[in-house]
């Protein structure tokens, strides 16, 4: 018998949600998503970058919401209480889409490379798996990650560990890995003033 190749992942099955929900500790508690990046907020980059590789968009922040909800995207907090790191907003997100994947990316990454969504559908479907995740020269980049967005229960209840790991969460779900070595700079970001420095010296250097 012929075996049944799995159905690809549409891009209006795929939510992007853009992780803004930290405290910016390292940059001296500011907003991230609001850090201004050759001119514009951070958040706008990553806006520009997701969009055209998703159905719809989601902005996963815990504070200046009316701010970002001026990009007419809507805006949700953490459904477990403020700032309790990127997986509690990745399980809000899973709460309100309607869509059967989410994909999520930090606010601090001004460079998302275009096809980020269709590599990870792709390898998410080859493999028959529930999540796919960015790996990169020998590195898992956890928070970069296309996941179901039914495995929302499972999420909540990892929360409830001690670890709240967003790498062991990947391990948890068997997520397959996609090599982007050939794309590394893409995900470059911004903890520091010394890294929006670097990245923006980096980006004019290649122009």
């Amino acid at each position: 018998m012929t075996a049944i190749e799995p159905k690809a992942i549409a891009r209006h099955e795929i939510t992007g949600v853009i992780l803004a929900g930290g405290r910016g500790s390292r940059l001296g508690g500011v907003d991230k998503g609001l850090v201004r990046f050759h001119g514009r907020p951070l958040i706008e980059h990553a806006i520009d970058a997701l969009r055209p590789q998703v159905g719809g968009l989601l902005i996963s922040a815990n504070r200046n919401r009316d701010v970002y909800a001026s990009y007419g995207i809507p805006v949700i907090a953490d459904v477990t209480g403020d700032y309790d790191g990127p997986l509690a907003g990745i399980l809000s997100a899973m709460r309100v889409t309607e869509t059967a994947y989410i994909l999520a990316v930090p606010c601090d990454t001004p460079s998302l490379p275009p096809d980020l969504a269709e590599r990870l559908a792709g390898a998410l479907t080859d493999a028959q798996a529930e999540a796919s995740v960015v790996f990169c020269h020998g590195r898992m980049q956890p928070v970069f990650a296309l996941m179901r967005s039914d495995v929302d229960d499972r999420l909540e209840q990892y929360l409830t560990t001690s670890s709240r790991g967003a790498g062991a969460w990947m391990h948890q779900l068997g997520a397959v890995s996609v090599d982007f070595s050939d794309r590394a700079g893409a995900f470059d970001n911004i903890n520091t003033p010394e890294d929006l420095k670097r990245l923006e010296e980096k980006v004019l250097q290649q122009a």
